[in-house]
């Protein structure tokens, strides 16, 4: 078994699906541009959506990308040996081409051929689904994955809270066959299987067989007319499984950061465990704040949405940093570092890298102006403390409204003696959510989200918007975020002043006169390169692939989009622009409807 550092099993993916036959794609944004289903990119699949359900891919069939991914759920969690809020995932799919048998033989390949992985197949082992009233057990699989050469001991059967994908109550689902790393560490028992969370096995890949669809929440499922093949595998955890390493945090890049965090604090990573947990959650979360503030569709820290999430990434890792006595005039090493390593394969965040720092120093600084105020509510808030427990909703206030971290209030009332009512803080974190995420009408499950009638006219309508506040402001002004339901389109934009109710009325009647006009609203495939020159909107240092989708609106507007739209901008009804602020330093944000 071969020694990998990240960029090398990275290296290793890329080659291997090129000499397969299959075209790699550009990852996507971290920061979506029109999916309002979600806040950041959380899976590899996630923008390809609409090809998974049908639309044909301009570049094909067979496809590989590294995507950049950010997920926040497990945030609490950061701290331990494995658990990341940013990280990368290898991915490859087949849209309607091949099936079981090519991409579990191309998976046995990619991990035991000397070539690549070089993997010994007795430390390997792989699960597949056991069948239920739904579907029949996967002896397909299972019987690829013999003639591969896994020996009949080394193949479990699970049910579907193990083996099983689905989009919801509702779409295309299917089994899975998940692939598994067999460690050193000692099997917990004679029973010891894959399902076991004692170590012994490490998942580090999954092949999903979307072959069936529910067509209704309650229906059996039905096969698919398209089958595809979607797999996936965690970068950095791969590279710590194979590496044999008992932390993620032992890869090249997290221990790099490590070393650099260790230069400006008077704490050593390995000084105690609270040491060891307060490093691996700042690098952490400064890694993720570097990669959404250098973003394509970057946002700002704020008390909403995206910015909320970016705003308590790094005010945690402010906080935790004391715990080592970080110098936080210096914290923008970590920036420099995290920059320098991902340069070559995100060039972006080089192109932004004064931005971060002054954004995060920016943002560094209002927080430890903001802990002094916090620290004075804390204080008033404890006198009122009955039974010797502080509630959950003023725990949650302290948090929301003076900006104190929750980590911060539970370690003052310990040293207080006084209990934190932590499932009424969650309790109000997530009625907060669901507030801040009121505009998110499908919730984002294994990638998919809703594309329903007034969602595409929305997007639609995003793009007039942006073409007349062009035509209106100058080429400068670009998209900076979208989010979209079906009540409702929210657009961010970059400007340096606050719209007159002149100019409001004017993007307001030339936006409606485009929709009386009825445009035709048509798509065409081409080369990133005659996009760029038919006049298209396009982020162009970003690398694309080989073929993109173009949708123009007439004479008035050409966008690279992946859609969906509407056939005529007459479907669109009458827009009315209900809302005009700010969302963050130089950026603007609009809110409209359609009538």
């Amino acid at each position: 078994m071969k020694h990998l550092n990240v960029k090398e099993l990275k290296k290793m993916w890329i080659d291997f699906f090129e000499s397969h036959n299959h075209t790699q794609i550009q990852g996507s944004s971290l920061v979506p541009e029109q999916d309002g289903s979600v806040m950041f990119t959380t899976a590899g699949m996630q923008p390809l959506v609409p090809y998974l359900l049908g639309k044909p891919h301009p570049q094909g069939k067979r496809l590989f990308n590294v995507q950049r991914c950010l997920r926040t759920n497990d945030i609490d969690s950061v701290g331990d040996a494995n658990h990341f809020t940013f990280f990368e995932m290898l991915g490859r799919w087949s849209l309607g081409d091949y099936f079981k048998e090519e991409a579990i033989k191309s998976s046995f390949e990619f991990l035991t051929s000397q070539k690549y992985l070089g993997l010994p197949v007795e430390r390997l082992a792989v699960s597949v689904f056991a069948g239920d009233n739904d579907a029949p057990r996967d002896e397909e699989s299972a019987e690829i994955w013999q003639k591969c050469g896994m020996p009949k001991n080394q193949i479990f059967y699970f049910g579907k809270e193990n083996n099983w994908w689905s989009a919801g109550d509702s779409g295309p689902c299917g089994p899975d066959t998940e692939m598994f790393y067999v460690t050193d560490v000692p099997a917990c028992g004679p029973n010891c299987n894959p399902s076991c969370d004692c170590g012994h096995y490490v998942e580090i890949g999954n092949n999903v067989f979307m072959q069936y669809v529910v067509e209704k929440a309650g229906d059996k499922p039905k096969l698919l007319e398209q089958k595809n093949v979607d797999t996936g595998m965690g970068l950095e955890r791969n590279v710590a499984a194979l590496n044999g390493y008992k932390s993620a945090y032992e890869i090249d890049v997290m221990k790099g950061a490590i070393a650099v965090l260790e230069s400006i604090s008077s704490a050593k990573y390995q000084d105690s465990e609270e040491a060891t947990r307060s490093y691996r959650i700042v690098v952490d979360h400064l890694r993720a704040s570097t990669f959404v503030l250098g973003d394509e569709h970057r946002v700002s820290p704020s008390n909403v949405g995206q910015g909320y999430v970016l705003r308590r990434l790094i005010r945690r890792a402010v906080t935790y940093s004391k715990n080592i006595g970080t110098d936080l005039m210096q914290v923008s090493k970590l920036v420099d570092y995290f920059v320098n390593y991902y340069k070559d394969e995100c060039p972006i965040l080089e192109k932004n890298h004064q931005v971060i720092i002054e954004e995060l120093n920016k943002e560094v600084r209002k927080f430890s102006n903001t802990l002094n105020a916090g620290l004075k509510e804390f204080n008033k808030a404890i006198t009122n403390v009955q039974n010797n427990i502080l509630t959950g909703d003023v725990a949650f206030r302290l948090h929301d409204t003076f900006g104190f971290p929750i980590e911060l209030t539970t370690e003052l009332a310990k040293q207080k003696g006084i209990a934190v009512d932590l499932e009424g803080y969650k309790n109000e974190v997530k009625a907060h959510q669901e507030l801040s995420r009121a505009s998110l009408t499908a919730v984002f499950k294994g990638g998919l989200g809703s594309q329903g009638e007034m969602e595409t006219k929305y997007h639609t309508c995003t793009h007039l918007v942006l073409q007349t506040l062009k035509r209106m402001f100058g080429n400068q002004v670009e998209q900076r975020g979208s989010n979209i339901t079906a009540e409702r389109m929210r657009f961010d934009f970059n400007l340096d002043h606050k719209m007159t109710e002149e100019e409001k009325k004017q993007l307001e009647d030339i936006v409606n006169q485009k929709i009386a006009e009825d445009l035709p609203v048509s798509c065409e495939t081409m080369t990133p390169d005659e996009a760029h020159k038919s006049g298209a909107i396009g982020i162009f240092d970003t690398k694309y692939g080989e073929q993109v989708t173009v949708y123009s609106i007439g004479d008035y507007d050409k966008q690279i989009c992946g859609g969906p739209h509407v056939k005529h901008t007459g479907e669109l009804g009458h827009f009315k622009l209900v809302k005009e602020e700010s969302s963050s330093a130089g950026i603007r944000r609009i809110k409209g409807i359609l009538e």
